[in-house]
């Protein structure tokens, strides 16, 4: 052997349950859907209105969880986004040829 690995691009998914989701994805998605099951046992949805607001916490979450291109998933591309506008973006350079500033 001449020692040369090839590592796959996708390992990380066999961190993920199912390859997709983290255990905070599962939560989100899993108090979204007791949520809406909860409220589907109380509420009497009697019009397509009423069924909408009943089923949007299962959907909504849903949306959360969703994995989308070059993000894990919605909810990360939205913290992303937030980190990005919210704070400083003023970099100060510092490396090997320079010192200190100066």
């Amino acid at each position: 052997m001449n020692d040369q690995y090839l590592i796959p691009a996708n390992s990380k998914k066999s961190m993920l349950i199912f390859g997709v989701f983290n255990v905070t994805d599962l939560i989100i998605f899993g108090s979204g859907c007791l949520l809406t099951f909860i409220l589907l046992m109380i509420l009497d949805e009697n019009t397509i209105k009423h069924a909408v607001i009943i089923l949007l916490p299962a959907l909504i979450t849903g949306m959360l969880v969703m994995p989308i291109p070059n993000q894990h998933n919605l909810r990360t591309f939205i913290g992303n986004v937030y980190n990005y506008f919210s704070n400083r973006r003023t970099y100060f350079w510092r490396g090997w040829c320079m010192r200190n500033g100066k």
